[in-house]
């Protein structure tokens, strides 16, 4: 089987030093995870593997031979192939066209033989095991896993240069679990047809089920790689945040007898109810529940963008039904999906921050940038956001500063109460920490918070108490304390403990 390797990796940008002393060795028939907190040098490793930069010291070596990898042709011709969580498609040609965009059409008497390029993509399909994609379906017709599946096929007509490693970075970012699963079918196929899978991720159960072995790097530099058998996630969390497991959650603070915030009475929206519980100031409430149960429903609701009936009260007054009001009031809300409902990636993460607070930014209509700009300044440091300065757009960030700047935007307007759809999904460790500490600290101060999230461990290490949530209905709510893992599960299932 092919290996690569890579040694003493080293590389600048001006004073910043994104690798330092960076090894990893990918070998045929196996799957390597890649693993590290955001600018920990995997984006620049990968770079630097599809020629795109040039690594200021260190070794490549492809069976020994030394490898030359100054540009993407180069890495082409090395057999690598790359796959990105933007997939580069035409979304009005159809499947077997998208597979054959880098290479010539095949042709009879001068004219595109389309029954020779379908059957082709056909067989290229097959081989990856994916039978159910038409090579007649436009590709805009598929979702980004299909598509994913289609790019990856797409290397397997025969004709081309045979690749043998494929790297993947973040590659389930934007898949549903159906699709993940049938990706994760296709990197099986390709491993036992003795391709090597460099797989770039930051979630730790996909790693544990897919790799060979896990390589971490920290600041640049290589800190460890074990074979996935023989480790455990509390030691990959280890290498790449230099914390135990047990540190990642902060100790809760005693606090005196809370005083009721938040009273909820027979509420209904689409998809649920009717449901009732109470929420003290400074209490963080825990939901569970599989998918479908109404977990997002109920955040919708509570800020207002569902329609709902019932009675809820905030501090004694009823809420607003609508978010302005909700969040004059001081609820504040973080969505799931915060590049399609949160942030606005292609414009400043200050106006992404001000956005819901600029009545009492703004003077006789106008908003007062100086005082904008120092509130956004204020907060960045508050929740430890990584960026260049306020004016930067948000597309540049990572996603767990991603994060950050919405959990700015809800700082900003002091909440009485936030609600939280899964608050640290698609970041890394280190991120987590941070937002699991910033969470903390905002309930020792007196916010009450409403976490939602499909992460166990986390509801069971930030609540006090964890409401399950099954069909719509509160079915039982539950102290977080001394909970395990399996309990939490079965408890979502309807089973006793």
């Amino acid at each position: 089987m092919p290996e690569l390797r890579l040694s003493g990796l080293v590389k600048s940008f001006g004073p910043a030093r994104a690798l330092d002393g960076a090894a990893l060795s990918l070998r045929g028939g196996e799957v390597h995870a890649l693993m590290g907190e955001n600018g920990a040098g995997k984006s620049t490793l990968i770079r630097i593997l599809a020629g795109l930069e040039r690594a200021d010291a260190g070794m490549v070596t492809l069976d020994g031979a030394p490898l030359p990898l100054g540009t993407s042709q180069a890495a082409t011709a090395a057999g690598l192939r790359f796959l990105h969580q933007e997939l580069q498609v035409v979304p009005a040609l159809a499947v077997a066209e998208n597979m054959h965009l880098s290479r010539p059409y095949p042709l009879r008497l001068g004219l595109v033989d389309w029954a020779t390029l379908r059957q082709a993509a056909r067989g290229a399909l097959a081989r990856l095991g994916v039978d159910h994609i038409a090579p007649e379906t436009p590709m805009g017709a598929l979702g980004p896993g299909d598509q994913m599946l289609v790019r990856i096929a797409a290397t397997l007509l025969e004709g081309g240069p045979a690749p043998w490693a494929y790297v993947m970075d973040e590659p389930t970012a934007a898949l549903t679990g159906a699709e993940a699963a049938r990706l994760f079918a296709a990197i099986g196929q390709l491993r036992a047809a003795g391709a090597a899978v460099l797989y770039v991720s930051h979630r730790m159960d996909e790693v544990m089920l897919l790799a060979d072995r896990i390589t971490v790097l920290r600041d640049g530099a290589h800190v460890a790689t074990r074979d996935r058998a023989a480790t455990t996630r509390d030691e990959i969390i280890r290498d790449m945040t230099g914390r135990e497991m047990a540190d990642l959650f902060p100790p809760h603070r005693d606090r005196a007898a809370p005083a009721p915030l938040l009273q909820v009475a027979g509420l209904r929206a689409a998809g649920l109810g009717p449901v009732s519980f109470d929420l003290a100031t400074g209490e963080v409430l825990g939901v569970a529940g599989l998918s479908g149960s109404g977990r997002g429903a109920l955040l919708r609701a509570l800020i207002g963008a569902l329609p709902r009936a019932g009675k809820i009260t905030l501090a004694g007054q009823p809420l607003a039904a609508d978010p302005a009001g909700a969040w004059a009031q001081g609820l504040a809300y973080i969505p799931r999906e915060r590049r399609a409902e949160g942030v606005m990636p292609r414009r400043a993460l200050a106006e992404t921050v001000a956005l819901p607070h600029l009545s009492r930014l703004s003077r006789r209509g106008f908003v007062n940038h100086r005082a904008a700009t120092a509130l956004v300044r204020r907060l960045s440091a508050q929740v430890r956001l990584k960026a260049s300065g306020p004016a930067q757009p948000v597309a540049e960030l990572s996603g767990g500063n991603q994060q950050k700047v919405l959990f700015a935007r809800a700082l900003a307007g002091n909440p009485r109460l936030l609600l939280l759809d899964e608050p640290t999904r698609g970041v890394d460790v280190g991120a987590k920490f941070d937002i699991y500490a910033l969470i903390r600290n905002l309930a020792a101060r007196g916010t009450a918070v409403i976490v939602v999230s499909s992460d166990l461990p986390e509801l069971i290490g930030l609540s006090d108490r964890i409401a399950i949530l099954q069909g719509g209905h509160i079915t039982q709510t539950l102290p977080a304390t001394g909970m395990t893992e399996a309990a939490l599960l079965a408890a979502c299932y309807g089973k006793d403990g």
